[in-house]
């Protein structure tokens, strides 16, 4: 699994992706912090961080896929996916070291914004006059959605050979996991289920994390959606070995 996390990472580095989604990512959010008049937090003149937090899985949902579009895709199309499989390595490892190796750069995309906590800090009046137990439980929920995220992205790869196919796949499953099952809910056939759907998507346990709330069930969820997701990878890819 570590051989597989050092090559997805250094394929990464070595290609202009890492760099163009990180620097599109950060620059998007900044825009939005603190340049786009209806978003920003200088005309708000409160110091928050919802900006980030409400909008960043938005921009993710996009970002996100174009990092692991390659992961299985390309691998088919260049047809190094069989000599993976004639390696001394199990299958479960290329998964986790693939889905490892794009989280980690996600990871690596989120952690800057911690310029913008510093920021809005030393903005407030007083000093540090921040919701910081609502501001880590909202960064928590950002990385456990940023890992289903990817693990959607790397099931999405592991369908297809083709890269575009495979990211147009992922950004809509990242959308309809999100907002798709809250949006059912709304729905007034479903009646008794809506509570049940509702639980079903991210944005229920995304919100609760948002407020401060580190509830073990709602980590448990994310937990347990990107561990549902890489199984189905598992079985897909050994139904196609």
């Amino acid at each position: 699994m570590y051989s597989i996390f050092l090559k997805e990472i250094n394929e990464f580095l070595d290609s202009l992706i890492a760099y163009i989604v990180i620097g599109v990512f950060l620059s998007g959010i900044g825009l939005l912090m603190w340049i786009f008049p209806e978003t920003n937090v200088l005309d708000y003149g409160y110091a928050s961080m919802e900006t980030l937090f409400n909008l960043g899985p938005y921009v993710l949902m996009f970002l996100i896929p174009a990092i692991t579009m390659k992961s299985f895709a390309e691998e088919k199309r260049n047809g190094t996916l069989e000599l993976l499989y004639t390696l001394p390595i199990r299958s479960t490892d290329i998964i986790l070291g693939k889905f490892l190796a794009g989280f980690f750069l996600v990871f690596f995309s989120i952690l800057p914004t911690l310029i913008y906590y510093y920021t809005l800090s030393e903005l407030g009046i007083p000093k540090g006059n921040l919701d910081t137990p609502g501001i880590i439980g909202s960064y928590i929920g950002l990385l456990l959605l940023g890992g289903v995220f990817t693990a959607i992205g790397i099931l999405a790869s592991a369908l297809t050979g083709n890269q575009i196919v495979s990211f147009i796949l992922a950004a809509f499953l990242c959308f309809f996991f999100y907002t798709g099952f809250d949006s059912l809910s709304a729905i007034d056939l479903w009646t008794g289920w809506s509570y049940v759907l509702s639980q079903l998507g991210i944005v229920a346990h995304y919100s609760a994390l948002s407020k401060g709330l580190i509830d073990l069930a709602d980590v448990s969820y994310f937990i347990s959606v990107i561990a549902l997701l890489l199984l189905v990878t598992y079985l897909i890819l050994g139904l196609r070995r």
